[in-house]
């Protein structure tokens, strides 16, 4: 199946959708369900019909849309946390796409949790657990290793390691997802203007569907 940009915007905003949510429970320690849903949902999602599937309705990643936007354009102020987590989260993808047993081992791991998943809402916390151990056995043995920076108090809290590990490997499944349909590191550093194009279509998409984006969704501990 050929793919267009709208896809590779798609699934650049979904991993910046991932990032943006761990930077937020790491500052704030309150999760933003609304954004955290399609990026767990995208988890598995392994014969999804097409891109936009891969994370739920249509516009289920507006918020990665508009970090994109901010990255690009630098309004409001970029994030430079964001930015530096989104850069190992690329490096860290390329050092998985090189290791097919460990992309196995994940394999085996979604398919696991798709079976708890018939007993167990999206977010519950003991898939979000689930996921958090595979990127721990599987991610972090490889380089390099995300370091996220935070409040001590947020970071130390078990449920929110889950959250943050589970994004982080929704992270790296989208930065996956990206490559494969022609996404590629250069495009981010010498095609700014065709991507933020894109974002901002995709934006003004998700716009025309919905009469406004709902209020996050907070789930704090």
């Amino acid at each position: 199946m050929a793919h267009d940009d709208q896809d590779r915007i798609t699934a650049l905003a979904g991993m910046f959708q991932a990032v943006a949510s761990v930077v937020r429970i790491a500052r704030t320690g309150s999760a933003d369900v609304s954004a955290m849903e399609p990026c767990i949902h995208s988890l598995f999602q392994v014969d999804a019909d097409d891109v936009t599937a891969v994370y739920g309705p249509p516009g289920a990643v507006a918020n990665g849309a508009r970090q994109v936007v901010a990255h690009l354009t630098g309004r409001p102020e970029r994030d430079l946390e964001l930015t530096r987590c989104i850069v190992s989260v690329l490096k860290l993808e390329r050092s998985l796409s090189a290791r097919p047993d460990l992309l196995a081992r994940i394999g085996q791991g979604i398919k696991a949790a798709a079976e708890k998943r018939e007993h167990f809402p999206l977010l519950h916390p003991n898939l979000l657990a689930h996921f958090a151990d595979l990127y721990s056995e599987v991610l972090s043995r490889l380089s390099p290793r995300i370091l996220v920076r935070g409040v001590a108090l947020h970071l130390q809290n078990p449920d929110n390691q889950h959250r943050i590990r589970a994004l982080l490997l929704a992270a790296v499944r989208s930065a996956l997802l990206w490559r494969q349909i022609g996404g590629n590191r250069w495009q981010i550093l010498f095609g700014r203007k065709r991507l933020l194009a894109e974002a901002r279509h995709y934006l003004d998409q998700a716009g025309s569907l919905r009469p406004a984006d709902p209020a996050p969704r907070d789930d704090a501990n």
